[in-house]
C-alpha cells in the first residue's frame, strides 16, 4: 500500500471538515493512533498505532518499515501540543532519531508542517497537496 499517498488523501479529508487549525492538527494525530484528550500522551508515548501500514515516502524519508505514516502524524499530534522546540528535542533524544536520519528528517518535515498551518504558509486547503509534494515518493 502507498501509504504516504493515503495519508495525503485523508488529510485532504480532514481539511474539507474546516474545523480549526489546532482541531485539524489533532485529527492529523489520530491517523497515527493518538487519540484526543488526555490519553494522547500515552498514546504519543506508546508510538499510537499503524492506522496507514506501508510505504511510498521519498527515499531519504522511508527508514524501510511500513510506519512512517504513524511517525509523521505521531510528531504531528506530539508538536501540535508541546511546540517544534521540544518535540524535536523528544524525537532527537528520547526516541533517539537523529536529525540525519531517515526517522529525524521526517519528524523534521512533521515539525515544519505544524509551524506551515499555524503560520499561514501552509492552508488546510493545500496540506494534502504539500505531503505528496515534501514527503512522498512519486508526487
Amino acid at each position: 500500500m502507498d501509504a504516504c499517498a493515503a495519508l495525503a488523501d485523508a488529510i485532504d479529508e480532514l481539511a474539507a471538515r474546516g474545523r480549526s487549525d489546532r482541531h485539524f492538527l489533532r485529527d492529523i494525530g489520530r491517523l497515527g493512533g493518538v487519540r484526543r484528550g488526555p490519553l494522547w500522551l500515552t498514546d504519543a508515548a506508546s508510538g499510537g498505532s499503524n492506522r496507514l501500514r506501508g510505504r511510498g515516502f521519498r527515499d531519504a524519508l522511508d527508514d524501510d518499515t511500513d510506519g512512517q505514516a504513524r511517525h509523521f502524524a505521531g510528531t504531528v499530534a506530539v508538536t501540535a501540543r508541546v511546540g517544534g522546540r521540544l518535540s524535536r528535542w523528544l524525537t532527537t533524544v528520547v526516541l533517539r532519531d537523529a536529525p540525519d536520519t531517515a526517522d529525524g528528517r521526517l519528524s523534521g518535515e512533521a515539525i515544519a508542517f505544524v509551524r506551515g498551518i499555524r503560520s499561514g504558509e501552509i492552508s488546510q486547503a493545500d496540506a494534502g497537496a504539500w505531503v505528496r509534494r515534501r514527503l512522498c515518493g512519486c508526487a
